[in-house]
């Protein structure tokens, strides 16, 4: 056998660039041509075809033009973890007061899957007294003083729906249209569809308060079989804002860009010889991480901010806190970043000690949160940003009007059980209808009567405003045109647009 040593230069370099690869595809028998034909045509025979949506790859994240008209530039999404009560905080029964304490009836159990309630549970009333608010009359609680006065600029959907009642799967669906892992959230879906104007920023950017992240952890907001470019960055409150922004010690600046030219032209050598635009997409990312360097720590600092901006968010500076991360939100959100998610832990109010009860923690999430949403809302809106950012709020699922009965007894803490068959959700800023109520639950606020809403028809319509048609945004996957929407029909939910 010749020996490595014994061949000249030029045919080492060229063998130890051949892979398994090369060999399939240039061996005689032609292996590698047949086994590739065979799958492209059987993912173009099942709907595989090319994806509608095409990027640079030396510019992953370059900016693409909408198919339809856009309302929206950027989207901000506040989710509450666990699910907080519709019914204290926007969706007021008065005839749920009327029969607290009695009997559930039997028909609101027959044939039910419930969480945790067991046998017959008592009618819980709201716990807290309600008002009607501004022009528009809105029914909120006490509960949320600062946000009730801006609801003129508020949209409110009371008949939200989903498949799910165990809150993994039922975060998935919000967020990737799927109960199940793999698929990629709406903001990955957005970014790839959209790009993002500012090339110093991530296009899909993630903050989380509360302790803890949500149940299902990065899946919420991965990028599944899109490129992983798409993926949303988590941001901190303490310490880097994004975990490895920082050089190691001793590492210059001027020492990391020389690194990184060096492993630009190996990246560049490979992209000669192989031809995978996926290179290129790896040289553009290296790049984006650098100049993250200095803008992230720019953006994320909020010290900054003028006091009466402090005052009005109520922010704290160094902590985590949801307070900071709205504005953070708005931060972000002036400079460029696509779809901003805010992630809150605590709102699971279940009854089963005093922190997951609507006589404890409720109350304390409650206020942690008013104050910032409002001040968001209203910061957009005097800075003019309110008219093209799309503010969404929402859980996961609705909880129940009986009160929780584990093992069937009455428990210390007020709570109530997981309800799929009806939540509220409100939207606001770009081409939303504003001071509205879309969709009526029964007198129980149990069931959704009148305009029920499927999570796919909430996604669609998102998509819609943002710009990108639902119909025509898929990208083949498994033999399948993959959607945010599903297979499922869809419609955009016209009522409640501008």
């Amino acid at each position: 056998m010749t020996s490595y040593s014994l061949l000249e230069t030029p045919e080492k370099e060229h063998l130890t660039a051949i892979t398994r690869r090369h060999f399939l595809r240039h061996c005689s028998t032609g292996l590698g041509g047949l086994w590739l034909a065979s799958q492209g045509a059987r993912a173009l025979a099942a709907g595989g075809g090319k994806p509608p949506i095409v990027h640079d790859p030396a510019s992953p994240l370059g900016t693409l033009a909408s198919t339809i008209s856009p309302k929206a530039k950027r989207v901000i999404y506040l989710h509450m973890i666990g699910a907080p009560s519709q019914l204290e905080l926007f969706d007021y029964k008065p005839l749920l007061q009327k029969l607290d304490g009695k009997d559930c009836p039997e028909e609101f159990l027959e044939g039910k899957r419930f969480a945790f309630i067991r046998g017959v549970p008592k009618m819980l009333g709201p716990q807290y007294p309600f008002q009607n608010h501004g022009q528009s009359g809105a029914w909120v609680s006490d509960r949320l003083p600062e946000l009730a006065k801006c609801v003129d600029d508020l949209c409110f959907i009371k008949t939200m729906k989903t498949e799910q009642f165990n809150h993994g799967p039922a975060q998935l669906m919000v967020h990737t249209g799927s109960a199940s892992l793999g698929k990629p959230s709406i903001g990955s879906w957005v970014t790839w569809g959209l790009g993002t104007p500012n090339e110093n920023l991530p296009g899909f950017m993630v903050l989380i308060s509360g302790g803890r992240l949500p149940r299902v952890g990065k899946s919420l907001w991965g990028s599944g079989f899109l490129p992983s470019v798409y993926q949303g960055v988590q941001c901190r409150s303490v310490g880097d804002p994004v975990l490895n922004i920082a050089n190691p010690k001793g590492v210059t600046r001027n020492v990391r860009r020389a690194a990184l030219d060096g492993l630009n032209r190996l990246n560049a050598m490979t992209y000669e010889s192989m031809g995978d635009p996926e290179t290129l997409t790896r040289i553009a990312q290296y790049e984006m991480a650098f100049r993250m360097q200095i803008s992230v720590p720019e953006v994320m600092d909020i010290s900054g901010e003028p006091a009466h901006m402090h005052e009005l968010y109520g922010t704290q500076p160094g902590k985590e806190s949801f307070a900071n991360n709205c504005l953070l939100a708005r931060r972000l959100a002036e400079n460029g970043v696509r779809f901003i998610q805010l992630f809150d832990w605590g709102w699971d109010t279940h009854g089963s000690n005093k922190s997951e009860s609507l006589n404890g923690g409720f109350l304390d999430k409650c206020r942690q949160v008013d104050r910032p949403i409002a001040a968001l809302l209203k910061d957009l809106k005097r800075r003019g940003m309110l008219e093209d950012t799309l503010v969404v709020w929402g859980g996961e699922f609705g909880r129940t009007p009986m009160r929780e009965n584990r093992n069937g007894r009455e428990m210390k803490f007020v709570g109530r059980d997981h309800n799929p068959n009806a939540f509220t959700l409100w939207m606001a800023g770009a081409g939303i209808k504003s001071g509205m109520s879309y969709g009526e639950t029964d007198p129980m606020g149990y069931q959704a009567m009148e305009n029920p809403v499927p999570l796919n028809d909430f996604h669609a319509t998102l998509l819609h405003l943002v710009g990108l048609p639902y119909e025509q945004l898929y990208y083949p996957f498994q033999g399948l045109d993959q959607r945010l929407t599903g297979v499922k029909h869809s419609q955009v939910i016209h009522d409640i647009l501008a």
